[in-house]
């Protein structure tokens, strides 16, 4: 998410630091971004012109302080786990000016909470950012409960910017999208796992029956099988049974089957395959 989020802001004209903890994420994500780049250009979505500014504007570190220390804005994209993110943001705000408007993109989690950690909490709420980030038009914008309106307005004129859309969503968990979509998911594997249809079938269904433009299961694999776990996992804690985790997704997380980032999932993402 973190390497979509400094595709999408350095190609609408933002200077983007974009940081990792080692050297082979950063090459990664710098080789993503300029594969990216060149098919977009090829296929129209991007121009030559935005190309060169996004190479202008994007630079690559692995110190949080070096990203930081000059921004207006920093954007956190770690996993979904609340103490990382409050550690993550502690570390932040020892280094990143004050005025800056700080940023988590969470799809369950509490900004209150998070931004409650840090001095100014009338400057922090939740960015939610679709996966691909490219591609996906929306972003959540969650308030905290300290959340000022000027905070608010900035984020939106930065997603207005980077040519998305937003909506205003009151803090709770799983604002929306991840309620509905979580609950979607989880009653596919439920139905996999029952034998009332293949993965195949059960995403066709949904795709050509709902009109929705991806199945729940080719969806949860793009997620990532270990992400939408931690997401169940806090939205069974903070909502209830509802949000129980199916067993299949449990057992696919432990045997290390965990989507397209593994090349296993749902469905099988190896070299021959061609969905």
């Amino acid at each position: 998410m973190g390497r979509g989020i400094a595709y999408s802001a350095a190609v609408a004209g933002f200077q983007v630091v974009l940081q990792d903890i080692s050297e082979e994420a950063i090459g990664n994500a710098k080789d993503y971004i300029e594969k990216l780049v060149e098919k977009s250009v090829d296929k129209g979505y991007v121009t030559t012109e935005q190309r060169n500014n996004l190479h202008e504007n994007l630079t690559y570190t692995t110190t949080l302080e070096e990203a930081v220390r000059n921004t207006d804005m920093v954007i956190e994209a770690v996993l979904e786990l609340m103490d990382l993110k409050i550690d993550i943001f502690k570390q932040v705000t020892e280094y990143a000016p004050e005025h800056a408007i700080l940023a988590t993109n969470t799809s369950t989690m509490s900004p209150t909470e998070i931004g409650a950690s840090t001095p100014h909490p009338d400057r922090f709420a939740a960015m939610h950012f679709f996966n691909p980030v490219h591609r996906m038009k929306l972003i959540e914008v969650i308030r905290g409960m300290d959340t000022s309106d000027e905070t608010v307005e900035v984020i939106n004129a930065v997603a207005e910017k980077m040519g998305k859309e937003t909506v205003e969503v009151n803090e709770l968990p799983g604002f929306v999208t991840s309620r509905m979509n979580c609950v979607i998911g989880n009653e596919a594997m439920n139905m996999l796992m029952e034998g009332v249809a293949s993965a195949e079938d059960i995403d066709k269904a949904i795709k050509l029956g709902l009109n929705h433009p991806m199945g729940p299961l080719e969806m949860a694999d793009l997620v990532g099988l270990d992400s939408r776990l931690r997401n169940m996992e806090y939205l069974h804690q903070q909502l209830g049974e509802k949000y129980l985790p199916s067993p299949i997704l449990i057992k696919y997380v432990k045997s290390g089957r965990l989507g397209r980032k593994s090349e296993s999932g749902f469905y099988d993402y190896g070299k021959e395959y061609s969905r």
